[in-house]
């Protein structure tokens, strides 16, 4: 099937070639000019143009062009991004082998230094060492290599506003104080000794 702005099955050469002559006059086009330029009558080109659409092929056009440009940008925006990759993997390797070194030398630092601490100083060094060969090992691997830290709006810890679930709570607007009534329960009293019945007369005399 033909796309829109290719010649259709019902359409003559002498009407595609007219609404060719109108499609490639961009937007100045008219179809009193592509009357002109074919010396046709203004009347058969609003014929040809009614019947065979040319303002919706038109359109049809320009989308598949937008189309092609935008695959077209696509294309080059990966092949950029191949080329680039290419040109930085040799330097990813380099990063990572001497991230190795690095982190070889500290082991063997570490090792001396558990061996014989008094002869091998602080551990400044090899903690510098070690800073090194982790951030070598970061931009080698693609990691960042900073550690952002988020804050509030005043440069302070992040809070969480409790405000919302109070309201929905207690039924407070957002920054009401929200009053709470403490209910105390009395101790436990102990319970009251039995008295005991006094004895029948027969029984004290028994």
């Amino acid at each position: 099937m033909p796309l829109p702005f290719e010649q259709q099955s019902r359409e003559s050469a002498k009407a595609f070639a007219a609404f060719r002559a109108y499609l490639d006059m961009g937007p100045q086009r008219s179809l009193d000019a592509v009357a002109r330029k074919l010396a046709k009558s203004l009347p058969l080109m609003k014929r040809w143009s009614r019947r065979h659409d040319w303002a919706s092929r038109v359109d049809a056009h320009a989308a598949h062009l937008a189309d092609l440009e935008r695959l077209a940008i696509e294309a080059l925006a990966r092949d950029k991004a191949i080329a680039w990759e290419k040109l930085h993997e040799p330097q990813k390797i380099a990063e990572w082998k001497l991230r190795t070194e690095y982190y070889e030398l500290a082991l063997e630092g570490i090792r001396r230094w558990k061996a014989k601490p008094e002869r091998c100083g602080s551990l400044e060094g090899l903690a510098r060492l070690g800073e090194v060969f982790v951030k070598l090992g970061r931009l080698a691997s693609g990691m960042p290599t900073e550690h952002v830290e988020h804050t509030g709006e005043d440069g302070g810890p992040i809070r969480v506003e409790f405000e919302v679930a109070l309201k929905k709570i207690y039924g407070k607007p957002a920054g009401a104080v929200v009053e709470a009534e403490v209910v105390t329960e009395p101790p436990p009293t102990a319970p009251e000794p039995r008295q005991l019945s006094e004895p029948a007369k027969g029984a004290q005399s028994a």
